[in-house]
């Protein structure tokens, strides 16, 4: 039996990327998935391949309708949901004087807003319901300091982990266990734009970031989705019951804390 066995969890952004290799993880430690993601084609694809136990579901974050939508839809197939992974998010990168409104209008309404409001449609299915709750949220090791080109990011993963210990505070008293995982770099498909952006504002070329990034991290190499499943899932189970409002790094040395 897995350590999940009979819990139904919505993992956001869960198409591609780590929120796949979640949903993967979940699955086979005998939870019912719903992937969440605003591309409802790659969900679906995904959904494909796990089998019975997922289901796609076309969800935007920074909308709140949709948010809502999602979560009627998630309960009308699991009837509960007893974990969230708030995963969905976009990086973005920019010198201070180049930073736009519109670019940190969006960061912050899927990386902020879209945390705080999915975490609090969730919460409140689960205080209605009398059913005790995990939610894990996405923060990363950019919320712990600043960096010369990547302040809303930065600033966004920031408010993640803020969100994280006020939520964390506040639910408890409903048994709802909110943490967060901080993961360093993780190499995937989102660094093309990442290396690209540090190429164009570093005067790098492409693939030189990346190189050196992984180089920088004391474990000897970047992050892979893999090596945050053993903390999402521990976040997500009862062995985590005491452990409120933390915010975790799986980082492979890169942030001490």
């Amino acid at each position: 039996m897995g350590r999940l066995e009979g819990k139904a969890a919505l993992i956001t952004g869960a198409a591609r990327g780590i929120g796949s290799h979640f949903a993967r993880a979940f699955i086979e430690e005998g939870a019912k998935v719903a992937i969440g993601d605003i591309n409802i084609n790659d969900a679906n694809l995904l959904a494909d391949r796990l089998g019975e136990n997922a289901i796609a579901i076309e969800m935007d974050v920074a909308n709140q309708a949709s948010i809502h939508n999602a979560i009627e839809q998630v309960t009308h197939q699991f009837k509960y949901i007893d974990i969230l992974i708030n995963n969905a998010a976009i990086f973005s990168a920019a010198p201070i004087t180049e930073i736009t409104r519109d670019d940190y209008k969006q960061v912050f309404d899927i990386n902020v807003s879209g945390t705080l409001f999915t975490m609090q449609a969730v919460a409140a299915h689960m205080i209605e319901n009398k059913r005790p709750g995990k939610i894990i949220n996405m923060a990363s090791q950019a919320g712990r300091r600043g960096e010369p080109l990547v302040a809303t990011y930065c600033a966004s993963k920031a408010a993640v982990i803020s969100l994280t210990q006020s939520a964390g505070l506040n639910l408890i008293k409903h048994k709802i266990n909110v943490n967060a995982l901080s993961p360093g770099v993780v190499d995937g498909e989102h660094w093309d734009k990442v290396d690209e952006l540090f190429a164009k504002y570093e005067n790098k070329e492409i693939g030189q970031k990346k190189t050196e990034v992984g180089q920088m991290v004391p474990f000897g190499r970047m992050g892979k989705p893999e090596d945050l499943i053993g903390m999402a899932i521990f976040l997500a189970t009862s062995e985590a019951d005491y452990i409120v409002a933390q915010t975790y790094n799986v980082d492979g040395g890169q942030w001490m804390s």
